[in-house]
């Protein structure tokens, strides 16, 4: 059980394998949908273009320059969007703005066209008509206009154009003209506060008698700059004197004579004394080496030495007192240098206070003089532009009248017909594919049912009962003969086929051909010289009576109810060699609990023993319980389908019922294909090579027909 639950559940999600052989021939299968889809909505197509409104276009061409881009370049006064792609969409969007189109309709009465009339907004209407279309890279844009009318529609683009222009120019001219008479009224209220702010500069001058403050404050820092320079002199020579009177007086407290000191000694009345002195003392040597003490002239000689020594040491102190008193002057010219420094620096800052007054009047005075100058030209420079009608809008080419239209597209048209008619045809043909979930191929057998495929029984074109369960046996060399021969070899072929003696056919439905394949599954089985048993376990709708023209009453159902004991009273021999026939006879009023009594047991047991291979002809799966109860005891059960008329999921529900029933299903039969006619596309090369080999089976001039499978085994036995 649970192999079974997890085969259902893959079973479930394994999808189904897809190619381009599969959508040919789901393409094929269903052509005549897809013809008559493409020719409807082909023939559509042809009806639209037929009734389809004829609209023509006209086309007018026009040129966006820059805002600036004029005679005087006044970008200042008039501010537009200073990026130019935002000013050009601003214009593209303006060609379409209702104000445009309103001027439009009135001086062409749209309002009375037959196109508009109807309309509830007609200007909407209009817009819807207009198409604004920029060329790239370029400034210039087109205006097209689809109408019915050729004429109709070249008016409304040129007059949109026209329109479109001339309210630039006037809105230009009506900036101008509103910023004219601004400046002139700022011109004058600037020029009223020019003469305001020169006469409190005026005022100020004249009240701090200034001349020209910027001359007194050059004059009164130049003063500042000289005090400055003489208090430093002044104090270098205060400090040079204090330090040669101090140096001087140190001299003379250590003991030095007042002569020998190098300042006093550098006294040039001084140095000319000392050198009389010296010529003195030498005359006065002189005489004292001739004469004595008391000599009138060594006398005078010593005088004469004694007085230029007292001269010297008067004109010492004296150079000792100019020391001193240049010291103390000294002193006294630096302390009045600096009264003078400090009197300059409060004049300079008494200045710097009445220039930032003055800085601040001359600065207003300044500032409504410039913003007056430039008033005065802005008002010049838009006069003049008032009095300029240069325009950065120009139109580079008129619509002209077209001479054909172009809705509707014929060729466009025409092609998305084709096209859509593939399409359309083509999807509603997988829809209906999609939809169709009925079982068609292996592919369905082995991804959906998840079981071996035994083969394809072709469809056989033939009313008669008789011809059809005995194809194998009537027609050996047909097509459909081929294909229970290749459903034998399947289930020969299959894993322990030996153990497969006694197996069961059924189906889903009634109808499917399940006792067709079941006749002929035999009747080529007993070709191969095994000893066959087919026997007909429908025990409500019997038919293999029919098929082989026994009318007895005497059958299975009789045995099973115990009117005959014997199985070889109700077992028929057949005119195929190797093949008998057990009928169900007398149809019975409780089939189910015959076929599960014991005497179905029975049965089974003693044709096992005496047979190769029996075949049980079940009744469908889904019409009664019998199946169930008869292909449980048989060895397998071969399951037949037909082509294209069970769908997966019940026919999966069937087999799950089967399996759960603890049978097992040796594989899957699809049956009644036409591989000639509606169904070719699907086997068409089964059908070729059924063609090709069934050659073997016809015979050629002149030489005998090959033998058929049963004679050669009659012959080899």
């Amino acid at each position: 059980m649970d192999n079974r639950a997890a085969d259902a559940a893959d079973l479930v999600f394994r999808e189904e394998k897809i190619n381009l052989r599969h959508y040919w021939h789901v393409i094929l299968e269903r052509h005549w949908l897809v013809v008559c889809a493409f020719c409807s909505v082909f023939v559509l197509c042809l009806i639209y273009l037929f009734n389809a409104q004829r609209i023509y276009q006209a086309t007018a061409r026009m040129q966006i320059d820059r805002e600036s881009e004029n005679v005087l370049n006044i970008k200042e006064v008039f501010a537009v969007d200073s990026r130019e792609q935002d000013y050009l969409q601003t214009q593209y969007k303006n060609l379409q703005s209702r104000s445009i189109i309103q001027a439009v309709i009135g001086k062409l009465k749209l309002d009375k066209s037959p196109r508009y009339a109807k309309s509830a907004d007609v200007v909407r209407a209009v817009a819807q008509d207009i198409a604004i279309v920029p060329i790239r890279l370029s400034r210039l844009v087109d205006v097209k206009v689809e109408h019915p009318d050729p004429d109709q529609a070249a008016a409304i683009a040129n007059t949109l154009t026209e329109t479109f222009i001339q309210q630039n120019l006037d809105q230009k001219m009506g900036k101008s003209f509103d910023a004219l008479r601004w400046l002139k009224a700022e011109a004058e209220t600037l020029e009223r506060d020019v003469g305001e702010k020169d006469d409190a500069l005026q005022k100020y001058r004249v009240e701090k008698k200034m001349v020209s403050l910027e001359e007194s404050q050059n004059i009164i820092l130049q003063a500042l700059k000289q005090a400055q320079a003489d208090l430093d002199r002044a104090r270098s020579d205060a400090a040079a004197a204090q330090r040669l009177d101090q140096e001087v007086e140190r001299l003379l407290e250590a003991g030095t004579s007042i002569d020998s000191i190098p300042q006093v000694g550098n006294n040039p009345l001084i140095r000319e004394v000392r050198k009389s002195l010296a010529e003195k003392e030498a005359l006065l040597a002189n005489l004292l080496k001739r004469y004595k003490d008391k000599y009138p002239d060594v006398i005078r000689a010593r005088e004469e030495v004694a007085s230029l020594k007292d001269s010297i040491q008067k004109e010492s102190q004296k150079v000792r007192q100019g020391i001193r008193a240049e010291s103390d002057l000294a002193q006294a010219k630096e302390s009045s240098m600096s009264s003078e420094l400090k009197k300059k620096e409060q004049e300079s800052f008494e200045l710097s206070q009445l220039r930032i007054q003055y800085d601040v009047l001359s600065r207003q005075a300044e500032q409504s003089k410039l913003l007056y100058n430039i008033v005065l030209q802005r008002m010049k420079e838009t006069d003049l532009t008032s009095k300029d009608k240069a325009q950065n809008m120009r139109v580079v080419d008129k619509a002209v009248v077209p001479m054909s239209p172009i809705k509707p597209r014929v060729v466009v048209s025409l092609f998305l017909g084709l096209v859509g008619g593939l399409i359309v045809a083509i999807g509603l043909a997988f829809f209906v594919n999609y939809l169709d979930d009925s079982i068609k191929t292996q592919d369905d057998v082995e991804t959906y049912l998840r079981l071996p495929f035994l083969g394809y029984i072709p469809n056989i074109k033939t009313n008669s009962v008789l011809e059809r369960d005995m194809q194998a046996h009537l027609h050996p060399q047909s097509n459909a003969a081929e294909g229970f021969r290749t459903l034998r070899a399947a289930i020969a072929l299959s894993p322990g086929s030996d153990k497969y003696r006694v197996v069961a056919v059924t189906s889903t439905i009634p109808a499917e051909g399940k006792s067709l394949v079941a006749s002929n599954l035999a009747i080529v089985m007993a070709q191969t010289g095994l000893k066959t048993l087919l026997v007909d376990a429908d025990l409500r709708r019997p038919s293999v009576h029919k098929v082989f023209r026994l009318q007895s009453p005497i059958g299975l159902s009789s045995y099973l109810l115990g009117k005959v004991s014997r199985v070889d009273e109700f077992v028929h021999t057949s005119e195929v060699p190797h093949l008998d026939v057990v009928c169900c006879g007398a149809v019975p009023s409780s089939p189910s609990e015959l076929a599960g009594s014991k005497r179905m047991r029975q049965f089974l047991e003693e044709v096992r023993g005496r047979y190769d291979r029996v075949i049980l002809d079940c009744p469908p799966v889904s019409a009664v319980s019998d199946p169930l109860i008869i292909a449980s005891l048989s060895d397998g059960v071969t399951f037949v389908t037909k082509f294209n008329k069970i769908r997966r999921d019940h026919a999966r529900k069937t087999i799950q019922r089967i399996q759960d029933s603890g049978i097992h299903i040796l594989g899957v039969v699809l049956n009644d294909i036409d591989f000639e006619g509606k169904d070719s596309y699907y086997y068409s090369y089964y059908y070729y090579q059924n063609r090709y080999y069934s050659s073997h089976y016809s015979p050629k001039p002149g030489k005998p027909a090959p033998q058929k499978p049963e004679d050669v085994l009659k012959s080899a036995g």
